[in-house]
């Protein structure tokens, strides 16, 4: 089975694909259509070389993708024709700070995003372990209690966000992505039929990314003393750059090896799937996989594989993607 250099996201109504050098997003339009925008990347790896260093290149990717996440949420609901109208604060600080209003709205979205993970994952489980401090005394003992906290707020907002209805679609394209990439990754050609019959869960999913965020942070953080709440939460903000790059390495090591133990290891992860993704219906892998030929139209067409459509449904930019990484071909299903 060979492995690729191609990632991706569900989105409103439709898939992100991202290969090296090209993003495409594809989404199924009200008509019936499928409306697809096509751009060029460029990672701050390649201006600044020494941030492709072990750990460093997770730090980059995980905060790029977080943007790069937000965004392609934003540009799908736009394609999709509910393009949410800006609130007057929003158009306030856009017309004070001089920025266009879809960027303050991208920055509103991301920032409140953070603020609620990190309140939700870092400063709540903090409080709640600070209850049984005075009960017990090994400071060990109590910060590997407040990791266990934490892991338990996450399953638990995963199982109710799973629940949602609007949330359920997304959850099926993100299932339609992962067998689009299975059925790339297994030498078929990309069609409906063929990328039916695999799997929607993946190894190197985003969502078994997050896992491995929440199992490190319970490592590391265990051999933290124990300070004020203030300082023990700024503490944990500080070195969870670090736990992402460390998540990043072992997602990566981990997607390169068929080693038995290793599937052992990553199997609570690709159970995790089972919420966070949905078994899609054939009009929503119609969708994924024709994000995937967009984005990696080249690096399929250099394998003298599949016929590439290039003519979108809406308009697109149809700038080439830049296959000179072909050679790295771990590939990340993204969440």
């Amino acid at each position: 089975m060979k492995k690729c250099s191609i990632g991706g996201q569900a989105v409103m109504e439709g898939v992100m694909m991202k290969a090296p050098k090209t993003m495409a997003i594809a989404v199924r339009q009200s008509d019936g259509s499928i409306h697809v925008q096509k751009q060029s990347l460029v990672t701050i790896k390649d201006k600044y070389p020494i941030l492709k260093l072990p750990v460093l290149r997770g730090i980059v990717t995980f905060a790029e993708t977080m943007v790069m996440g937000v965004k392609s949420l934003m540009t799908s609901a736009e394609l999709f024709g509910e393009e949410e109208e800006p609130s007057r604060l929003e158009a306030f600080l856009a017309e004070k700070l001089g920025k266009k209003t879809e960027d303050v709205i991208l920055y509103s979205a991301l920032v409140m995003a953070v603020v609620f993970a990190l309140g939700l994952f870092i400063l709540l489980p903090a409080l709640l372990s600070g209850l049984i401090r005075p009960y017990i005394h090994k400071h060990v003992v109590v910060n590997l209690i407040e990791g266990v906290i934490r892991m338990i707020l996450f399953l638990i907002y995963i199982t109710l966000v799973s629940r949602m209805n609007d949330i359920r679609r997304v959850f099926e394209y993100h299932g339609a992505e992962h067998k689009t990439i299975h059925c790339y990754e297994h030498n078929e050609e990309l069609t409906v039929e063929n990328a039916r019959k695999y799997t929607t869960l993946h190894p190197r999913c985003g969502t078994a990314f997050l896992l491995i965020v929440m199992v490190i942070s319970i490592v590391v953080y265990s051999f933290m003393g124990w300070q004020n709440i203030l300082i023990r939460i700024l503490g944990r903000l500080l070195l969870l750059p670090l736990i992402a790059g460390l998540a990043y390495e072992v997602t990566q090591f981990a997607g390169n090896s068929d080693a038995r133990l290793i599937r052992i290891i990553m199997y609570p992860g690709m159970m995790l799937q089972k919420l966070t993704t949905r078994e899609p219906d054939d009009s929503q892998l119609e969708v994924a996989i024709r994000a995937f030929q967009e984005a990696a139209g080249d690096l399929i067409q250099g394998e003298g594989g599949l016929e590439i459509e290039t003519a979108a449904d809406g308009g697109f930019d149809n700038r080439e993607s830049d296959a000179a990484e072909q050679g790295s071909r771990e590939c990340q299903a993204g969440m």
